[in-house]
């Protein structure tokens, strides 16, 4: 599928977000450019959040095509893989 002009995928989107939380994790980012990774990751994050609830729409949809009556909202399953308190 071909992506818009300059709006990342969603993989890319994460793969993105995930870069700049590692650089600034190691804490070597000066405060300048932390502060324009905050806005880029804050920028990706609604990305993903907008694909996510996008793709949520979608599977409520194709399951009431489907004839499905009700829908529940998808929680997946704690898999243990987490660290508690997280």
């Amino acid at each position: 599928m071909k992506k818009k002009a300059n709006i990342p995928t969603f993989e890319e989107a994460l793969a993105s977000l995930e870069a700049i939380v590692a650089a600034m994790e190691k804490g070597d980012v000066p405060l300048e450019e932390l502060v324009a990774k905050y806005a880029e990751a804050s920028a990706l994050l609604a990305r993903c959040r907008e694909s996510l609830d996008k793709a949520a729409l979608t599977i409520e949809r194709l399951k009431a095509g489907a004839g499905a009556v009700e829908t529940e909202p998808f929680a997946p399953e704690n898999d243990g893989s987490a660290a508690a308190g997280d």
